[in-house]
């Protein structure tokens, strides 16, 4: 068995893996993009949207759609790259020179490792922006009748629409479960965006149905203030609806998750879907890393062996079922049934064991 180093095998396997990961990316991307397109001329046939709105807004979704594929990615690319080499009898070459099965499925397992540190670093920031371009055009142009909210540091900013225009509503603190809003200042608008008129209130309530003001503080343009009034505004809202828009992590940069959660557990609401999803990309690399192990012991097989296709199909069924058991763990933990460190890490840890079991059997055969 060869030892050490090889930089020309590893700059000929990165190569190849690195080609066939474009490619399969460009294929796979074409299609999903192919879709979406359908799906949003579907939606946009009850409003006047110019194609080429609707083109801008399904590259917006990519980065973002690139991130939930490409898991799939890695694993169709490095089975596709071990197949060539058992297909060429590379693989029967590099043993023959005595390179290992981890020498020479290295150069994918380290490539697939930085490709999930770029995604997560680069992709992942880049597409939560680009995503919320994308939130805003499909409010303006598909859901107009959608309300819009956003928790900062200075408090709740809603914005939803009523029977004649809009109204925009700061809070600068929220009491949970109970709903009530205080500090809070309404602004009323037409479907023109004029001005209407101003509500200040101490607090206010999320009822059914309606946002109740007991005791508020009106002013119109060029009229004095009027105290003590009590207000109600219609609302679709629930409390539930809220809560999983501020846990919606598509929104979210890799790099801003962190502060995020703690401003959600500040104000009180379970930031668990959010930390479940930060962990899930803090492993993202793993995931990919241990991917490429399903791909090598069911690819890299005698070119001779029968089974060998069978084999590729049942790491194509494999990759599917770690990607639905890791949505599962991560509903549970979400929902406070497991640990958020098990639902991140205990699918990418048994994968690995696995995989490399597997390879292992493989190496002594």
């Amino acid at each position: 068995m060869s030892s050490g180093f090889s930089p020309l095998l590893w700059r000929y396997v990165f190569l190849r893996f690195l080609n066939n990961f474009i490619l399969m990316s460009l294929i796979l991307m074409g299609f999903i993009m192919f879709f979406d397109m359908i799906e949003l001329l579907r939606r946009a046939a009850r409003y006047d949207v110019p194609l080429y709105r609707l083109v801008q807004m399904s590259a917006l979704k990519l980065p973002e759609l690139f991130q939930v594929i490409s898991p799939f990615i890695i694993l169709f690319s490095s089975i596709f790259t071990f197949w060539q080499f058992n297909r060429r009898y590379e693989a029967t070459i590099f043993r023959s020179a005595g390179y290992s099965i981890w020498q020479f499925a290295g150069p994918v397992i380290c490539t697939s490792f930085a490709l999930g540190v770029l995604i997560t670093g680069i992709v992942n920031p880049a597409g939560s922006v680009l995503i919320k371009k994308f939130n805003v055009l499909e409010n303006k142009f598909l859901s107009k009748s959608e309300p819009q909210i956003a928790l900062l540091d200075n408090g709740l900013w809603l914005r939803q629409p009523t029977q004649d225009g809009y109204i925009i509503m700061h809070s600068r603190a929220i009491d949970i479960p109970e709903w009530r809003l205080r500090d809070v200042t309404t602004l009323f608008f037409d479907n023109q965006d004029n001005f209407k008129w101003r509500i200040d209130a101490p607090k206010a309530m999320l009822l059914e149905g309606v946002w109740d003001f007991p005791n508020a503080a009106l002013s119109r343009v060029s009229e004095p203030t009027q105290s003590n009034v009590k207000m109600r505004v219609e609302t679709g809202l629930t409390g539930s609806k809220i809560s999983e828009t501020f846990a919606d992590p598509e929104t979210l940069s890799f790099w801003e998750m962190p502060s995020h959660i703690a401003i959600l557990k500040t104000t009180g609401f379970d930031p668990a879907r959010l930390q479940v999803y930060y962990q899930t990309l803090l492993a993202r690399p793993f995931l990919y890393a241990a991917l490429v192990l399903i791909a090598a012991c069911v690819s890299l097989r005698p070119p001779r062996t029968q089974a060998t296709f069978l084999l590729i199909v049942l790491g194509v069924a494999a990759g599917f079922t770690i990607f639905f058991v890791t949505n599962f763990l991560q509903a549970l933990g979400a929902s406070h049934q497991i640990g958020i460190g098990v639902a991140a890490w205990a699918p990418i840890l048994i994968t690995v064991l696995f995989g490399s079991g597997a390879i292992l059997s493989l190496e002594d055969g």
